[in-house]
């Protein structure tokens, strides 16, 4: 894979064999940013459970406490008083069938997130095979079927955000912007892997935590100690 100059220059700055402490890991990721953009900070937690057995799924949400850096889309399926409390919190779209229609004949996905009133479900339901893939579709877990839409649509706006395993049962999530400095993304890390370790299923045997890298969107992958935790 070719690697520009600013990347290798970044990589030289960590070592691949060791796993940092939080705080030093945070310094790094900020130093070794070598983009002109503010990138992105994520990390990825590879967990020592199953994702394909229904007890040991790792799934929530959490708000961050120094938000995401991030203004995110928020649709609203909803109807009558509801319709009206979701565009007064602040949804970028509200409505019920017309949406589900526009998602189906458009291809229209301009949300980063979905909200659902419970009465909306049997509606929404039928986005199942286009929202689930791409990891939209509403869940009560994540608290986004809910009949109160107000405080969804304010905490996702807040900087909200989703965790859970992928098909390797590894969790990727973006903790903020280059930025936002060390502290805040020190806070925000902490504040996530606090909730994916309570989050931890009584099915899950041996090591919960295998390992935890965090990266800014063009810069090198930083191993970070988790055990502390």
């Amino acid at each position: 894979m070719f690697r520009g100059k600013k990347y290798k220059d970044s990589s030289k700055l960590i070592d691949r064999s060791v796993q940092y402490d939080v705080a030093d890991a945070m310094d790094l990721v900020v130093k070794a940013a070598p983009a002109k953009f503010d990138e992105t900070v994520e990390i990825h937690i590879k967990l020592g459970v199953d994702s394909r057995h229904a007890d040991q799924q790792v799934r929530g949400a959490i708000v961050l406490p120094n938000g995401t850096g991030k203004t995110r889309k928020v649709l609203v399926f909803a109807k009558d008083a509801k319709l009206d409390e979701a565009l007064a919190a602040g949804a970028d779209y509200a409505g019920g069938m017309e949406l589900v229609e526009k998602i189906t004949k458009e291809n229209w996905f301009d949300f980063d997130v979905v909200v659902a009133t419970p009465d909306m479900m049997g509606i929404v339901g039928r986005l199942g095979k286009v929202l689930g893939p791409k990891g939209l579709m509403p869940s009560p877990k994540a608290g986004t079927v809910t009949p109160n839409v107000t405080a969804a649509v304010h905490e996702i706006k807040a900087g909200k955000i989703e965790y859970r395993l992928d098909k390797t049962n590894i969790i990727h999530c973006p903790i903020g912007k280059v930025s936002f400095g060390a502290e805040k993304l020190q806070q925000n890390f902490d504040a996530l892997v606090g909730a994916v370790i309570k989050a931890k299923p009584a099915a899950a045997k041996g090591q919960y935590i295998r390992s935890c890298v965090i990266a800014s969107t063009m810069g090198p992958g930083i191993k970070v100690s988790t055990a502390k935790y």
